[in-house]
């Protein structure tokens, strides 16, 4: 790993700390800077408009489609600084993180010019329509359907644990769309409004009371006909392609949020004496550890994207960071909640809202009160499971790289 950054990334990186300098409140920086609840609200409907303004989402993004062009040493810069600012770069995660960058690679001009301006300008809200009541991790087997009627496919089926769907304007839809080939042959992605009224969205309420996972049912619902990205029966292909621009971005800065836990969790030790047990202080010193592991390996993939490499240890890192970090963080929360002990509970005496990665903003939720501190550890729970179960990234490991043999299906029949 060559850990010194080129000279324009360091360059660009003054620019970047400057104007979060001038266009973040006054006193963000400070240790004691606090929002209200109406400041909070100001903030977050105006801060998109300011990224729009700046230049920052989707900079990496070629200049003829709205971006900066810029390179990936200046992508990481950029995310650093953002990270050190605790300040928001998305506009819509779904939109700039996953749709987007997938129409730039397989949309066609027209769809490039139809979606791309109102994912820059944060206007449009998208979500994801991949998983199924009875396709998660083998995601091949969906079966919602699209047919061709005319210049419109018609849709039917269900969604499940679609983020934001209630919310969404546009979604990004794995369908069936060729009943009559293998499973990974007929799949079509598309890009499907979600105000019509042919798309019943419900909230699926978690124990934390929120419900930003849902249910979506497509009774009938339709989409243009060139609503298809990449091509009919070429979804499965779509879907699990990365833009090569956006690999590595986020490389340097994953492990902070959980180095600010960490950090929490120490404070919070010293403060009521459980830093004096043995056992808190080296379940400190190995969660320390794993961040340090997960930094490097974060510089490791970074190196390998510069490097253009396509080799098979680029496959694993991917698969074994995701399991890395998730079991890590799993495992962080529940050393939290030992350190902080029943006061983890307690709404009025508890961790602060909004100090948590995963906590709500709010104190309490309407029918099921939650402090920020078991909201954070309910969302770890779930880590381990979406972007791919650590299970199905274990296999991956082992099949596509160590050459193991495939996991036994269950058998079939009477």
């Amino acid at each position: 790993m060559d850990l010194t950054y080129p000279n324009e990334a360091e360059e660009f990186r003054t620019e970047i700390r400057g104007w979060l300098e001038e266009n973040l409140p006054d006193g963000w920086f400070d240790d004691d800077f606090e929002m209200t609840d109406e400041e909070r609200a100001e903030f977050n409907s105006t801060w998109p408009q300011k990224l729009f303004e700046g230049g920052w989402i989707c900079a990496t993004w070629p200049a003829e489609y709205g971006g900066k062009g810029l390179t990936t040493m200046q992508g990481v810069a950029l995310s650093e600084e953002f990270a050190r600012a605790k300040a928001p770069m998305r506009g819509d995660f779904f939109g700039d993180t996953l749709v987007g960058p997938t129409i730039l690679q397989w949309g066609s001009e027209e769809q490039k010019k139809e979606f791309l301006p109102g994912i820059l300008k944060g206007e449009t809200r998208w979500c994801q329509g991949f998983s199924e009541p009875n396709s998660g991790s083998d995601l091949a087997s969906l079966k919602t359907s699209a047919v061709l009627d005319g210049d419109e496919w018609v849709i039917n089926g269900q969604k499940v644990w679609t983020t934001g769907g209630h919310h969404a304007d546009y979604c990004f839809l794995l369908t069936r769309t060729d009943p009559d080939v293998k499973k990974h042959a007929g799949i079509t992605y598309m890009l499907v409004p979600m105000r019509q009224d042919g798309i019943e969205v419900r909230g699926i309420v978690q124990p934390d009371g929120t419900a930003e996972f849902c249910e979506v049912f497509f009774d009938n619902a339709r989409c243009p006909k060139d609503a298809v990205v990449g091509g009919v029966n070429n979804g499965w292909k779509v879907a699990n392609s990365t833009l090569a621009f956006e690999r590595g971005l986020s490389a340097t800065t994953g492990w902070r949020r959980f180095a600010e836990e960490y950090r929490l969790m120490t404070e919070a030790a010293t403060a009521n004496g459980t830093i004096d047990e043995p056992t808190i202080r080296q379940r400190l010193m190995e969660y320390y550890t794993k961040i340090q592991i997960l930094r490097i390996n974060g510089l490791r993939n970074l190196t390998s994207t510069l490097n253009e490499s396509k080799d098979m240890g680029t496959i694993a890192l991917g698969a074994t960071n995701k399991m890395f970090w998730s079991e890590m963080h799993k495992a962080a929360m529940e050393l939290a909640l030992d350190i902080y002990g029943a006061d983890a509970m307690l709404i009025d005496s508890g961790p602060e809202a909004g100090s948590w990665p995963g906590a709500t903003r709010d104190k309490r939720r309407e029918g099921y009160p939650v402090s920020p501190m078991m909201s954070s550890f309910f969302f770890s729970r779930s880590e381990t499971i979406w972007g791919g179960t650590s299970q199905i990234q274990r296999n991956i490991v082992g099949e596509r790289v160590l050459g193991l043999p495939k996991e036994p299906k269950p058998p079939t029949g009477d």
